[in-house]
């Protein structure tokens, strides 16, 4: 079967819509969450986005909208944690990760939410993505670009230094809690991807890729966009022909890229190394 055959079904067209722009801003909000070390904030605000669609699914509403309104409120949780004791932003993450388990565990019990339906959530169910969520993935994209990129020099200088970003004028308070909002929100609109489980390695692994790769933090952003959207058509078009996880596959997908990354800098690493040697030999 040709490729192009597969844009033929409606489904696999609101997949790859869906996918690619979900692609484009994990990375861009993961790279600025990598530089800050606060990798595993994906886990626990997922975490919490899986008690929020429970919650949503036992009030009867979009479950998508209980795990915006959870996630969100979860996210400023943390950063006003961290903002009054950095040193427990760890211990933080850990109590709002578990009560999420716990909630969703428990929500899950009183409405009897189908099985077919929790393992949606949890390892992603792009294939069956309707027009509404990817309006939705769409809108929620549209706001998290339209912050990062109207706050660009602001939040590098405040993931790099924010001592520095205080001394020049930032409010550095409001930045904080701006980002562990759109966080929250790409989080959310990643679940809806590759599921609560990966959705972390969608904002992670391509940024860890790209840092071996580019050179500057401008070029290693470009590179990690690239690589999440080259994993997402590469890992949909995977599973469309071989009938297995599209999550999975995308995820998958990342950490092949970003194996041949790491084994590239180090070949070209060992080159000049080499290089060198002959020159005063």
């Amino acid at each position: 079967m040709p490729l192009i055959e597969m844009f033929q079904y409606d489904f696999m067209q609101r997949a790859f819509l869906a996918g690619i722009i979900t692609a484009v801003i994990c990375p861009l909000l993961g790279i600025f969450v990598v530089v800050r070390r606060q990798s595993l904030i994906g886990d626990g605000l997922g975490h919490i986005a899986f008690a929020g669609v429970t919650g949503g699914y036992l009030a009867g509403i979009y479950p998508a909208a209980g795990a915006f309104a959870l996630t969100i409120a979860g996210a400023a949780g943390i950063e006003m944690v961290r903002r009054q004791r950095t040193q427990m932003a760890d211990t933080a993450l850990a109590v709002f990760f578990y009560a999420g388990i716990a909630l969703a565990i428990i929500f899950s019990t009183i409405t009897r939410m189908p099985s077919a339906g929790l393992l949606g959530f949890l390892f992603g169910s792009i294939m069956t993505v309707s027009w509404q969520d990817v309006m939705v993935i769409a809108g929620c994209s549209f706001a998290v670009m339209t912050f990062i990129f109207s706050n660009f020099n602001r939040l590098v200088l405040v993931s790099f230094d924010e001592d520095v970003a205080k001394v020049a004028g930032i409010r550095t308070d409001a930045i904080n809690m701006a980002l562990s909002i759109v966080t929250a929100m790409t989080v959310v609109t990643g679940m809806m991807v590759v599921g609560i489980l990966m959705v972390s390695a969608l904002m992670i692994v391509p940024v860890a890729a790209a840092e071996q790769l580019g050179k500057g933090f401008k070029a290693t952003l470009v590179w990690a966009v690239g690589l999440a959207v080259l994993s997402v058509v590469s890992g949909l078009t995977v599973a469309f022909y071989l009938d297995i996880a599209p999550g999975g596959s995308i995820i998958m997908t990342t950490i092949v890229f970003y194996i041949a990354a790491a084994v590239n800098r180090q070949v070209r690493y060992t080159w000049q190394r080499v290089g060198r040697t002959q020159m005063y030999t």
